[in-house]
């Protein structure tokens, strides 16, 4: 069974084709036009061991903030349609993620329920080109479009970077455990029979 999608979207702001594949070694190629942003999605494809490709270009003369949103829905369209009917999931995954001095937990719920709970306070407001405030969005869109519910908590940190890190490390390696196939789960892993 290949656990595998892309996603094309297209729009006056942004154009984007994203592939993934759930079942990876961690192999990313990534070009977005915003440099740290292209290294969170590295980080998150390498220690969720997704293999993700993802070309985007966007009109970043005015900010990064379509690019990032967009990448973030066509990245949670990609996990809903590689996951198809969800059959053999573990459905929960967290995950601790100590970078230095900063420290996260994601927790995630495939549950069909799509929301983020963002409990993270950066420094600084800008690293590169990036928009800190944008790593928020990008979860929202992540979350909202792969129906999976994501809480990240920043328990300790002072520098942005390792903050920021920390969270798509910590959101990479909670969705692989979520996702990950569990021979001993028979059909959809809930009570009602359907996530």
């Amino acid at each position: 069974m290949t656990r595998r999608a892309t996603i094309e979207r297209a729009t006056s702001e942004t154009e984007i084709v994203l592939t993934l594949e759930l079942d990876g070694e961690g192999t990313t190629s990534v070009a977005t036009g915003v440099p740290f942003f292209d290294h969170m999605l590295e980080a998150f494809g390498r220690h969720g061991l997704f293999d993700l490709e993802v070309d985007a270009t966007g009109d970043v003369a005015v900010d990064a903030h379509h690019t990032v949103e967009d990448v973030g829905i066509c990245l949670g369209a990609a996990f809903a349609r590689a996951l198809g009917d969800k059959r053999g999931i573990h459905r929960f995954g967290s995950v601790f993620v100590p970078m230095d001095e900063a420290l996260v937990l994601a927790a995630v719920d495939v549950s069909g329920r799509g929301q983020l709970h963002y409990a993270v306070d950066t420094p600084i407001e800008v690293i590169g080109t990036f928009d800190t405030t944008l790593a928020k969005e990008f979860m929202i869109a992540l979350a909202a479009n792969a129906g999976v519910t994501i809480h990240v908590m920043a328990f300790a940190g002072e520098n942005a970077h390792h903050i920021i890190e920390a969270v798509f490390k910590a959101v990479g390696r909670s969705l692989a455990e979520a996702v990950e196939i569990d021979p001993r789960v028979t059909g959809v892993p809930s009570t009602k029979g359907s996530l």
